[in-house]
């Protein structure tokens, strides 16, 4: 497993604002996922429209701390529970503006290309709906 680490910066000071769009299945829906469910300590993730090809994962939260961070491990890792993936809300020493740091997991150098190149596409689809 090969660590991925990605620091994005947000126009925000607010790690509320951040929070609200991290940490449940509502704030979720609006940037990663087409439908976003909660049950529990699984979110559950649907990509795709009903008339199309749809594509459905859970993860489980496994570790989280209100207004700094969430850790989740998706379902097709529970095996290796070490291939994480966190959203962590830091500030900025230098802006004083809240970054957010996705860690994420990936199995060789073709799928950490893959992945960053889904959170750049997720975080540009955050920028769009809050202004972030």
């Amino acid at each position: 497993m090969q660590k991925l680490t990605i620091e994005y910066p947000l126009n925000t000071r607010s790690p509320k604002i951040v929070w609200d769009l991290i940490s449940n299945a509502a704030g979720l829906q609006k940037w990663v996922a087409d439908q976003v469910t909660e049950d529990g300590d699984t979110i559950t993730f649907t990509w795709g429209h009903p008339w199309t090809e749809r594509d459905t994962k859970q993860s489980r939260i496994i570790a989280k701390e209100k207004y700094d961070f969430i850790r989740m491990l998706w379902d097709y890792h529970e095996q290796t529970p070490e291939a994480y993936w966190e959203m962590r809300i830091e500030q900025s020493e230098l802006t004083g503006e809240l970054n957010l740091l996705i860690t994420d997991f990936a199995a060789d150098d073709d799928e950490a290309t893959d992945l960053r190149g889904i959170w750049d596409d997720n975080l540009e689809r955050l920028h769009q709906v809050s202004g972030l």
